[in-house]
């Protein structure tokens, strides 16, 4: 990853956050986006101390114009693109029959819209560097999520979209990644919306059983490296989910339903 130049969307916290530090340990040259500036100038910071080159350009992927400003802000500080890492997302707590029309629309904007934004701009300059292209996805991108609505079908929509750029692209030498992490300790929990657009503000899940963003942020470098089409992460919630849904969908249903019911305060 040696000068390497690196995007991450939803840089700030998370999986973001962990693959930010771990690119610039490994000497990549990284763009920092998020919404919040004053929490991406503190890494941008602490990244700086470990001698990495690195840019803030604040941004909110839902916003076209603003995944553009990311990819030319890149492109003028570095001259290249070599990897574009999607990885910012919502995620939402609520049954359909409950949740707003407008809850499931700022889902599809942040998560699938912001992916498509982002790959749109950064593709060009990914061609000529025979680069690559990584979305963040998850389980929910496999299977419907109980009480998870909008965050699976953006999911589903995403995995649709790199699914096929990677399909048109089989000549031209471009990578793309599609990485499902599983449940991942983070705060993407905490800021979930609820059925009226609030954030629920607490984790259902208990956090500390989970597989950490920075060993996710590891396993989804050395899929890259090695040009993975997808990984998958944890077996229980993510390997045998994705092998069930295609061999007994019947039973994945019922297991997913009882064991989505068994989070603190499920709606269902």
């Amino acid at each position: 990853m040696k000068n390497k130049v690196v995007i991450i969307t939803g840089a700030s916290s998370g999986i973001g956050l962990a693959l930010a530090k771990e690119f610039a340990k490994q000497g990549a040259k990284v763009a920092l986006a998020a919404r919040s500036s004053q929490k991406l100038a503190t890494i941008s910071e602490e990244l700086t101390s470990i001698g990495c080159d690195n840019i803030v350009v604040t941004t909110d992927v839902s916003i076209e114009n603003d995944c553009k400003h990311l990819i030319d802000a890149t492109v003028s500080a570095f001259g290249k693109i070599d990897i574009l890492i999607n990885n910012a997302g919502i995620s939402m707590r609520a049954l359909f029959k409950d949740v707003e029309i407008d809850v499931l629309k700022q889902l599809m904007d942040v998560n699938f819209w912001g992916t498509a934004y982002c790959c749109k701009y950064a593709l060009p300059y990914l061609l000529k560097s025979k680069g690559s292209i990584t979305g963040i996805s998850s389980i929910a991108g496999y299977i419907g999520l109980p009480g998870r609505t909008g965050y699976s079908a953006s999911k589903f929509a995403m995995h649709g979209l790199l699914e096929t750029i990677r399909v048109e692209n089989l000549k031209t030498g471009l990578h793309v990644l599609i990485a499902a992490p599983g449940f991942t300790a983070s705060n993407i929990r905490k800021t979930a919306l609820t059925n009226n657009g609030s954030q629920q503000g607490s984790t259902p899940r208990k956090e500390s059983k989970m597989m950490s963003a920075e060993e996710v942020a590891i396993s989804i470098i050395k899929a890259i490296k090695k040009r993975k089409e997808t990984i998958v992460l944890t077996f229980l919630e993510g390997k045998l989910t994705v092998f069930l849904k295609k061999c007994m969908p019947r039973l994945l249903d019922r297991l997913s339903f009882k064991h989505m019911s068994k989070e603190e305060n499920s709606p269902f």
